[in-house]
């Protein structure tokens, strides 16, 4: 049987195009925290340049975003993220648990894995009117505050904790004044959202609250969005440093072959280049050379650790965020939403 030429062309043209794809394109899947939609808009074009120049192949990533620990539980029961970038280290300690990514994830990359971090700071609106200046002002009559949920979100995660390591340091230490702050203060939050870009429209488009509380990342992506005139920000006399941890999902990339990306995927956010985006997106980032170049815009303020503080992050979810721990005690107290 006689084959037509363009019949004969067609079939070398869609073997080369599955070939091509075979040999030179992936794709990632970034699962990632709320409120880093913006700041992986801008890593992830940069990084897909890099690596096809290094290594002659494309490279497609997409993201998922949500609440930290929402996104946890979600590639738990089967989102087939390749990489994980969260902003606390027990939803990353959840997928090894569920044998997801290797026990020494910790160790593979610098600074335990966390290439960068900010720290829960204090939006109010124009002209500050509740004359909010530190966390004592939340737990006051009178006084609305917004963040997300704290069993959903790292970001209200942090939150509740840099108001508890707040109080333990106003008080010596009294763990009993620290808890009945806390109360105080989750007594004065009308909703809570699952997210902190949820608690941004909460406060600013509903109109709800007289003070955000988010991370200091964060605040420049509200401003430009919703203009600077009537936001004011307020750095907290002390906080709480949240670092981003990341990490490969193994038993994801290892199905899809997609591990050596992957991993320099990661490695990139350490790269003089990544840590240059970072910065311009208000995430305080450990390079020293750009760290002092952006220090401008990063105000001094007194920076507590998990570690130092709590003693260790299991420590944390034992004490404050297992079921009847402190959080519910103290949100078994606030009235209802």
């Amino acid at each position: 049987m006689k084959i037509r030429p363009w019949l004969a062309l067609l079939g070398v043209l869609l073997t080369s195009a599955v070939f091509s794809q075979r040999a030179f394109s992936q794709e990632l899947l970034n699962a990632s925290y709320d409120v880093a939609r913006e700041l992986f808009d801008d890593i992830n074009p940069a990084f897909v340049a890099e690596w096809q120049q290094k290594a002659g192949k494309t490279l497609k990533i997409r993201q998922s975003h949500g609440g930290s620990s929402k996104q946890a539980r979600a590639v738990a029961e089967g989102l087939a993220a390749d990489v994980v970038t969260f902003n606390q280290v027990t939803d990353i300690q959840l997928l090894h648990t569920q044998g997801l990514v290797g026990a020494d994830w910790r160790q593979r990359l610098p600074n335990n894995s966390s290439p960068f971090y900010s720290l829960p700071v204090l939006l109010v609106r124009e002209g500050n009117p509740k004359q909010v200046k530190d966390w004592s002002d939340l737990a006051k009559p009178g006084i609305q505050v917004v963040f997300p949920n704290p069993k959903t979100s790292g970001n209200g995660r942090y939150t509740y904790l840099a108001a508890y390591a707040y109080a333990l340091s106003q008080n010596k230490g009294d763990a009993a004044k620290a808890k009945d702050f806390v109360t105080r203060l989750l007594a004065n939050v009308p909703v809570f959202d699952t997210g902190g870009r949820g608690a941004t429209t909460t406060f600013i488009e509903r109109g709800i609250g007289d003070v955000l509380v988010t991370f200091e990342s964060e605040i420049t992506a509200i401003r430009r969005e919703y203009g600077k005139s009537n936001l004011q920000a307020v750095i907290p006399s002390v906080s709480l440093r949240a670092d981003f941890p990341v990490a490969v999902v193994d038993k994801v990339v290892d199905r899809k072959g997609t591990r050596e990306p992957a991993t320099a995927y990661l490695k990139y956010l350490y790269s003089p280049a990544g840590q240059e985006i970072i910065a311009k997106h208000y995430n305080r980032v450990h390079d020293a050379n750009v760290s002092k170049k952006y220090a401008a815009q990063f105000p001094a303020v007194k920076l507590l650790t998990v570690e130092e503080t709590f003693g260790s992050w299991d420590s944390v979810v034992k004490t404050h965020f297992a079921d009847g721990a402190i959080l519910d005690q103290a949100l078994a107290k606030a009235p209802a939403r």
